[in-house]
């Protein structure tokens, strides 16, 4: 008798399958945690509290460019007055201040502020894409420390990374470089080990970073030498504000700061408006204060005269004129002349003469990037940014519900900031109270002629022109330097206007 086949049990049925979670969705996504990013962390927390949001850095610390740098000296250029925020008194006596002040203020700003928590490290954002169904972005983000990437989604983002690359400067290719033996520092990368006491340092540039640097080096250094193409303005400035610090003393530091940002914001617009005016003037002007400050008989039209008028480029500040100081004092020197090629012992120059070096940094610049590299899409077509126009200097025509903050570059940049916070926190309270989830800038006149976002001189931004956003020739598509204008333009007068479009994603185009 055969044994009955053993009975199949049926297989055991498959687990439905777990929903995916869904993406976190914020009202504002902030990119980037520096001066910009705290300052609208503060002012959507003060002016939209029922908002949620967060702010994504990719670094590790928040503080932007005032974490990323360190080298020697690093300081402002812009009196902390001004370049502070108008919703928090500057308490220090220096009013030219340096980095870890710097710092400590931003840092501070985030404590008495409750930010910390809206603030995530080590956030990289990739790319977005906008939804006109949906009114949303979904947008790309990586965890910098692990690699893994993730996505969120978000009604509004606001680009507050600045207009530079954070993880590279820019260097030239100079002819010879691997054959000099010591070593070759770019400042945006300065090792914290590095030894310079007692050694020859050539110190290639002269901008803002250069300048900050010689003084500063030439103290520890035997000789530092700033080797320039062309000089640069160079205007010796009082560390610290006696007229401020008596104001605060007299007044309150609330009463003090308040009278100082508004004799400061004067004074700025002031110097200025008579460099362009009158360069002619201002050029003699310069010049003069220079020659007090140096020795007698010294070169000053070689080495501080520059071929262009002042504020064609930004003007540098000398605290106390301690880049002078040094010169007379023998600790540093100028050289200007084309660099040939570096040599084993230092740079060559076209002259014929060379420079002996132990170390050479490269104060060269800096490399510009529009919205911190951010690639975009909208309802599926990629964002040319060189293709869109500037709207009142934060907005983009034809990308929607996307904001960014760039500060002026003929003063104080928070200046512009606080202005742009503020009214960036009333276009939200704007759009919820007519119903609208959609704003997109777009020109009437398709036809209107452009030039470049930043109208200005600097070898960094000329480089980088081509790839960046245009404005317009007429409001509100000529991005403002004034900030008496953008006073009227971005708190006195109204969010809306003809070339800003609102919609309704459930029923479409409401106004």
């Amino acid at each position: 008798m055969s044994a009955e086949p053993p009975a199949v049990e049926p297989p055991a049925a498959e687990p439905p399958a777990a929903e995916p979670p869904a993406a976190e969705h914020l009202d504002v996504l902030v990119v980037g945690a520096g001066i910009s990013g705290i300052g609208a962390a503060r002012y959507l927390k003060v002016m939209a509290p029922g908002k949620s949001f967060a702010v994504l850095e990719a670094r590790e610390a928040s503080g932007g460019t005032w974490d990323l740098f360190r080298y020697p000296g690093i300081r402002s250029d812009s009196d902390l007055h001004t370049f502070g925020y108008a919703f928090k008194p500057w308490r220090d006596e220096q009013s030219i201040a340096d980095a870890p002040r710097i710092l400590a203020y931003l840092r501070e700003t985030v404590a008495e502020n409750g930010l910390e928590p809206h603030i995530r490290y080590r956030h990289k954002v990739l790319g977005a894409s906008w939804s006109g169904e949906r009114a949303s972005w979904t947008v790309e983000v990586e965890r910098t420390g692990t690699g893994e990437r993730f996505t969120l989604t978000a009604g509004w983002i606001f680009c507050a990374g600045g207009y530079y690359r954070y993880d590279e400067g820019f260097t030239p290719d100079f002819r010879g470089r691997e054959r000099f033996a010591g070593p070759v520092v770019h400042p945006q990368d300065w090792p914290a080990d590095l030894e310079y006491a007692g050694r020859r340092v050539a110190v290639i540039g002269s901008g803002a970073t250069a300048v900050t640097l010689v003084p500063a080096m030439a103290a520890e250094a035997a000789h530092v030498t700033m080797v320039q193409r062309t000089p640069t303005y160079v205007m010796p400035v009082p560390r610290k504000d006696a007229l401020a610090n008596a104001l605060k003393r007299y007044l309150g530091e609330e009463r003090g700061h308040a009278l100082t940002r508004r004799k400061n914001i004067a004074q700025q617009r002031l110097v200025w408006s008579l460099c362009r005016r009158y360069p002619k003037a201002a050029r003699r002007l310069i010049r003069r204060a220079n020659v007090r400050r140096l020795p007698p008989g010294y070169p000053v039209d070689e080495h501080f005269n520059p071929p262009y008028d002042p504020w064609d480029q930004r003007l540098c500040a000398a605290p106390d004129g301690d880049l002078f100081r040094a010169v007379r004092e023998g600790r540093a020197s100028v050289v200007t002349g084309r660099i040939a090629t570096f040599t084993e012992r230092g740079l060559l120059l076209e002259s014929g003469r060379e420079l002996e070096a132990d170390l050479i940094v490269t104060a060269t610049g800096l490399n510009v990037q529009a919205l911190g590299g951010l690639r975009l899409t909208v309802d599926g077509e990629p964002v040319r940014l060189s293709g869109t126009v500037a709207y009142k200097g934060m907005m983009l025509s034809g990308v929607p519900n996307l904001a960014y903050a760039i500060g002026y570059t003929n003063s104080s940049w928070t200046l512009k900031i606080d202005l742009l916070c503020e009214h960036f926190c009333r276009l939200l309270a704007y759009m919820d109270a007519h119903g609208h989830d959609t704003c997109r800038p777009e020109p009437a006149d398709p036809d209107m002629p452009t030039r470049p976002f930043l109208d200005f001189g600097a070898g960094y931004v000329r480089r980088a022109v081509a790839s960046l956003p245009r404005q317009g020739d007429r409001a509100p598509w000529l991005t403002s330097t004034s900030y008496r204008d953008d006073v009227r333009l971005l708190r006195a007068a109204g969010v809306a206007g003809p070339e800003l479009r609102f919609t309704t994603s459930r029923s479409g185009p409401a106004t």
